[in-house]
């Protein structure tokens, strides 16, 4: 018996670009990540810093270069008068609305804000917050408009 026959071959093609709103989901997603990481650095005080790549020119010579530098992180959650920690979930500055006029969620500690936090993320993966997403996006792109 030969080793492809063992394996599901199938025809199909690798797609040129992603839907919007996949492209939006995995922006979420990966924004989501960051908070997770995150929230788990403050609780096991270990230190989490991300980085991102920017373009600077040299004065001497003219070129442009790659340089890494510390990404900053705000944290999308905060305490709320009651003791409870809430946390809201951000697609650029906008806050979206979980549900009908309940923008946040209200956890008793760090360790449930990590769980609450990756359950939202499952929900953003598997496509329940397509509606608020487009939402938030068409609401920022329309603020660029002139």
């Amino acid at each position: 018996m030969s080793t492809l026959s063992t394996l599901k071959l199938v025809t199909t093609k690798k797609p040129r670009n992603l839907s919007p709103i996949v492209l939006r989901r995995n922006k979420l997603s990966n924004r989501l990540w960051e908070q997770i990481q995150f929230a788990k650095s403050q609780t096991e005080n270990i230190k989490f810093e991300p980085v991102k790549y920017r373009t600077i020119t040299d004065t001497e010579t003219g070129l442009k270069k790659q340089i890494q530098v510390t990404k900053r992180i705000k944290p999308w959650w905060f305490v709320a008068e009651n003791g409870k920690v809430c946390v809201c979930i951000k697609y650029g500055s906008w806050t979206i609305e979980l549900a009908k006029g309940k923008p946040s969620v209200e956890v008793a500690n760090t360790a449930d804000l990590i769980k609450a936090l990756e359950a939202i993320k499952t929900a953003v993966e598997a496509g329940e917050l397509d509606a608020q997403i487009d939402l938030a996006s068409s609401s920022l792109r329309s603020g660029f408009k002139k």
